[in-house]
């Protein structure tokens, strides 16, 4: 990796996290600083020598969010400079550049490379604005034939996109390579572009951007009023508009509109990209948003705490944020599916609906006219955007939700204009962009005039894609036959949580599999896999004393995760996001997870005053019983299981939940695409039915500690209590939290079985529900969504 700042030091975290050896190398100063200069350090000391990358690569380690699935994966980083270091990428397979954005800095980087590179490796650059065959003109055959744009978006963990541009020298084998070892090993969303100015993502992302600016100055709306129509009611992140123009960096944004204004002067939409006067002046204030502090928003401390306030680009003041009332946005909040609200929205009469109309009229023009000049093909652009921008529908996803005649129509009503070749499909009598057959999602393409599969969607299982598949649903719930004898379950409710009807489709889905198919998977397209039980429902029956129904609902989630462990088919839980209490319970009842790399998986009941209770805490003394076995200390043991419930902890990957024994070593697996999930998990039912999936038999060995453990476990619990560390009703908790993992108050170590630990947790679950202190965290959960320490 050539250059460690932002992007470099973290795309070096994100291979070395994949388990792949970073070289990580950057300039040497030209001098000691003061600190070093104290010391005695010369410029020829190492210390000296690689200060540059080795404070890059700690301030990259330490942000948050981390950019290393586990800590421990920086390891796998040296770190070196331009001077002593270069030869050692003759040992790498792989160069990527990531240097400071100048055509004359990177050839001399080139020109270096070219020195000690050996023949056949493959080097790329991260640009993302300075033309990829510019780069490679003097450069030998070889070299030009491995050369490529490799364009990662930033955070490179988080964001999904990863843009591959050739040059016409590219070997089509090396593209090929990268676009296939981008989407298996590197979790990316990879698009094939065309070597144009800012690419597709940034292309149509920026003018989207300047486009709503424009608008808004059209309409008279503020800054508030723009983020609250740009967000997640229209499939957008919650950064919106401005807030994403404050994390990317206001300067940013406007070097890549100049750069498409300046190098595109066939660009229909080219007075778009110019910079509108109060962006000017932000710029010229240096308020380039988190990088200096403050931009569209700035963050001050109040006598409440911290407040967040927002520019008014009239005064070029800031005030408090504005709550914008939209007449139809609160009309369309209430409706779960994104598609229907867009359509709602779309429809709207008010303000908020002529924004829609003007910004979809501004948008699918654009992207018409796009391609074939930036992409061949349209489904591209949306992958894009999806992928690089975080909106959930795609661009001509969206005109074909709204249809393409009524969209084509609202960009010519405005003034605007749409490429030719969509009036040739709508007159040849083809009415949309996309369209599904047996699960699979083709697309319109505009040399053949016909439809094509997206290639590559084989890997993946898109579960929408399977509406026709539907074997049974209720309300919550759709039962999708996936075909090879494969069943999926998946539920929509709101941040997918677990409530009755979740718990009813799950038992039909097993008792399904278990009759007509061969294995079961769990998993779904949502955000998240599952935020947990119905917190509402619980803190409902518990406000009301309503201890019978509480007690049969927790018997009916017990129930139901040693159905998931003890059926007669395999069962497979794809977790996502997410995955927290009640959803981390089903997992751990699998016969194997298979995981997306970003699922953050934990048992956090503790932090709304009661335990798990739908088997955690009997799984996770189960899991410590079977290390006693492997002669480890029991006590050491049992504690870590404990301190993992009792400290709510939550695994921040896959692969940390694997070192943290929420996921078992060896059994469960990783999928680094999250488009794979789904379809890695049905492999591996299938993988356990051909090899002779049989029943397990429920435990009755498990090894509980008795009273000398539970002792301890008090001693060290009051021990928290007397250094503040906990509260007296967090003592309370962590109290009968012990006494179950303990198997009770036994006098000696026993063994039990899982229904005396599943009766143990149930007895503890429903005596927390009758704590006011319990309601208290509860309710607060509810109201604020945050953890209360009462």
């Amino acid at each position: 990796m050539l250059g460690s700042g932002v992007m470099g030091s973290r795309i070096a975290c994100h291979f070395a996290g994949i388990g792949v050896k970073v070289l990580l190398l950057d300039i040497a100063p030209k001098e000691p600083n003061d600190a070093e200069k104290a010391k005695g350090l010369t410029v020829e000391h190492p210390a000296v020598k690689n200060r540059i990358v080795n404070d890059a690569l700690q301030a990259a380690i330490k942000s948050n969010p981390s950019p290393l699935f586990t800590k421990s994966a920086a390891h796998l980083i040296t770190t070196g400079n331009f001077t002593d270091n270069m030869k050692g990428i003759a040992d790498c397979d792989w160069v990527i550049e990531v240097v400071v954005e100048n055509l004359d800095i990177k050839k001399k980087v080139f020109e270096q490379v070219e020195q000690f590179r050996k023949p056949g490796t493959l080097i790329t650059s991260n640009t993302s604005g300075i033309p990829i065959h510019l780069m490679a003109e003097g450069r030998s055959e070889d070299f030009k034939k491995h050369f490529c744009g490799t364009h990662f978006f930033n955070p490179p963990r988080y964001l999904r996109l990863l843009e591959i541009i050739p040059t016409p020298h590219t070997d089509p084998a090396i593209v090929d390579f990268l676009l296939h070892y981008g989407d298996l090993y590197l979790g990316k969303t990879t698009v094939l572009c065309k070597d144009t100015p800012a690419f597709i993502a940034n292309r149509v992302g920026v003018f989207s951007i300047m486009a709503i600016f424009h608008i808004m100055q059209e309409m008279g709306l503020g800054i508030d009023e723009v983020d609250a129509l740009t967000g997640p009611v229209i499939g957008r992140p919650k950064s919106a508009t401005f807030r994403t123009a404050d994390v990317v960096g206001i300067d940013t944004l406007v070097k890549v509109a100049k750069g498409v204004a300046d190098n595109c002067p066939n660009d229909e939409a080219r007075k778009i990209m110019e910079i509108p006067p109060f962006l000017q002046k932000v710029v010229e204030n240096n308020w380039l948003g988190d990088k200096t502090g403050q931009g569209f928003y700035k963050k001050t401390k109040g006598e409440g705490g911290k407040e967040i306030l927002t520019l008014n680009l009239q005064t070029m003041e800031y005030g408090p944020k504005q709550k914008p009332k939209f007449a139809s946005i609160e009309a369309a909040k209430p409706i779960e599916d994104l598609k229907q609200r867009i359509k709602a929205l779309a429809a709207a009469s008010d303000k908020a609906g002529q924004f829609y109309q003007l910004f979809h009229a501004h948008l699918f023009s654009y992207i018409s006219n796009r391609v074939p000049e930036i992409a061949d093909d349209l489904y591209k652009v949306d992958d894009a955007m999806k992928a690089g921008f975080g909106w959930e529908i795609g661009a001509f996803e969206t005109w074909d939700l709204l249809g393409i005649e009524a969209g084509a129509k609202t960009v010519t009503d405005k003034g605007l204009t749409v490429a030719p070749w969509v009036g040739e499909m709508l007159a040849a009598g083809v009415k949309q962009f996309y369209k599904i057959e047996n699960g699979k999602k083709y697309y319109y393409d505009l040399a053949s005039k016909g439809y094509k599969q997206i290639p590559g969607s084989d890997s993946f299982i898109i579960l929408e894609n399977y509406a026709g598949n539907v074997v049974w649903k209720n309300s919550a719930c759709n039962l999708y036959d996936l075909g090879d004898g494969i069943l999926n379950i998946e539920w929509k409710t709101k941040m997918n949580s677990i409530g009755g009807e979740v718990l009813e489709g799950l038992h039909k889905a097993i008792d399904r599999a278990e009759k007509d198919f061969r294995g079961l998977v769990i998993g779904n397209d949502g955000t998240n896999f599952s935020a947990g039980a119905n917190v509402g429902m619980i803190f409902m029956l518990a406000a009301e004393q309503e201890y019978d129904e509480l007690d049969m609902a927790i018997r009916l989630f017990q129930k139901s995760t040693m159905r998931i462990r003890y059926s007669s088919i395999p069962v497979v839980v794809a977790p996502h996001g997410l995955t927290l209490g009640g959803g981390c319970e089903m997992s751990m009842h699998a016969d194997k997870v298979q995981a997306a790399a970003e699922t953050y998986i934990g048992l956090v009941e503790l932090g709304v005053g009661l335990i798990p209770g739908g088997g955690g805490t009997k799984e996770m003394t189960l899991r410590a019983s079977d290390e006693y076995k492997e002669g480890l200390v029991e006590n050491v043991v049992l504690q870590d299981k404990f301190l993992l419930i009792g400290q709510a902890k939550v695994a921040t990957s896959a692969q940390e939940a694997i070192e943290l024994g929420i996921l078992r070593q060896g059994i469960d697996s990783v999928s680094l695409n999250l488009s794979r999930v789904i379809a890695d998990a049905k492999e591996k039912a299938i993988e356990l039915a051909d090899a002779g999936y049989t029943r397990p038999v429920e435990r009755t060995d498990i090894k509980v500690l008795g009273r000398s453990a539970l002792g301890a476990m008090f001693a060290g619990i009051n021990g928290m209590k007397t250094g503040n560390y906990i509260s007296d009703y967090d003592v309370k908790i962590a109290q009968k939290l012990a006494y179950v993992m303990c198997g009770g108050d036994l006098t000696e170590a026993s063994l039990v079985s899982e229904q005396y630990l599943l009766d143990l947790e149930r007895e503890a679950f429903l005596s927390l529900c009758g704590e006011r202190k319990t309601l208290e965290r509860l309710q607060s959960m509810l109201k604020t969504g945050k953890p209360l320490r009462n």
